[in-house]
C-alpha cells in the first residue's frame, strides 16, 4: 500500500522550490508530496476553514501568528532561505533601466502600468513605492492581483510598457512562460522574505511531515534551493 501523500502549505514564491525538492524525497524517500499555495494573507484564513496540512511554510511574522494559534509545533521549525524580489517584464518588451533607485523610480514614471500582487512581495512593493514617495503618481495606473500566477500571466499579454513585480523565485519559474527578468531591485531598496517550514500541530501524517522537514535540512535540499534562487542560511 502506498504511504499518504504529505500534505504542504505554502506561499507561493517557494513554489518551483518546492516542486524542485518534493521530486527529490520522493525519489529518495519514496514519498509523495502533495503542495498546495496561498498568499500569506490568506493563509490563516485557509486553515481556519478546516483545511488540513503536515508541513507548513511561512514568513516570521505569519508563523508567529501559527505559533499563537496552536498551528505548528515550535521546536519543528527550520529556516529553509530568503528569497529577493525582482522587476520583469513581458517577453521581448523593452527592458527599463532599473541599475539604481533612481533609475527605477524613472522607470515606474515612465511605465504604462504597474503590476504586482498582493502576496508578501507585494506588501513589500506597495511600501517601497509610498516610501519612493511615488504612490499617488502611481495609483491611477497600477494594477494588482492576488498572487504571481494572476500578475504573470497578465504580463504575458501585451498591454504597453508595463513594468511587473514579484519574488525571484517565481520569476525564475515563469522565464520559459513568456516573462523576462529585468534584475534585481536596486541593494539600497531590495527586501528579503525569510521563508520558515514546520510541522503543522494537526498534521495528519506526521511521520511522513517529520520525514520531508529532515530532508529540507539536509546538504541536498540546500543545493535545490541554492539552485532555485533561494538565499539559504
Amino acid at each position: 500500500m502506498a504511504n499518504k501523500p504529505v500534505q504542504v502549505f505554502s506561499p507561493s514564491a517557494m513554489h518551483s522550490s518546492l516542486e524542485a525538492l518534493a521530486a527529490a524525497h520522493r525519489e529518495r524517500a519514496g514519498d509523495e508530496v502533495a503542495l498546495a499555495f496561498e498568499t500569506a494573507p490568506a493563509f490563516v484564513k485557509r486553515l481556519e476553514t478546516g483545511q488540513q496540512a503536515d508541513v507548513l511554510i511561512a514568513t516570521p511574522s505569519l508563523m508567529k501568528d501559527l505559533l499563537v494559534l496552536g498551528k505548528v509545533h515550535a521546536d519543528s521549525r527550520l529556516e529553509l532561505g530568503r528569497v529577493g524580489v525582482g522587476v520583469v517584464v513581458g517577453k521581448g518588451a523593452p527592458r527599463p533601466d532599473i541599475s539604481t533607485t533612481r533609475a527605477l523610480t524613472a522607470a515606474l514614471h515612465d511605465a504604462d502600468s504597474i503590476v504586482y500582487n498582493r502576496a508578501s512581495s507585494g506588501m513589500y512593493v506597495e511600501t517601497l513605492i509610498a516610501k519612493l514617495g511615488l504612490a499617488e503618481a502611481l495609483a491611477p495606473k497600477t494594477v494588482r492581483y492576488h498572487d504571481a500566477q494572476e500578475s504573470f500571466t497578465h504580463l504575458q499579454q501585451d498591454h504597453g510598457r508595463e513594468v511587473g513585480f514579484g519574488g525571484l523565485t517565481e520569476i525564475a519559474r515563469w522565464r520559459d512562460r513568456g516573462l523576462d527578468l529585468v534584475g534585481p531591485l536596486p541593494p539600497d531598496v531590495q527586501n528579503f522574505t525569510l521563508y520558515i517550514a514546520a510541522l503543522a500541530t494537526a498534521a495528519t501524517n506526521e511521520a511522513g511531515g517529520r520525514a520531508f522537514l529532515e530532508f529540507l535540512g539536509t546538504a541536498e535540499a540546500r543545493a535545490i534551493l541554492t539552485d532555485c534562487g533561494v538565499i539559504v542560511p
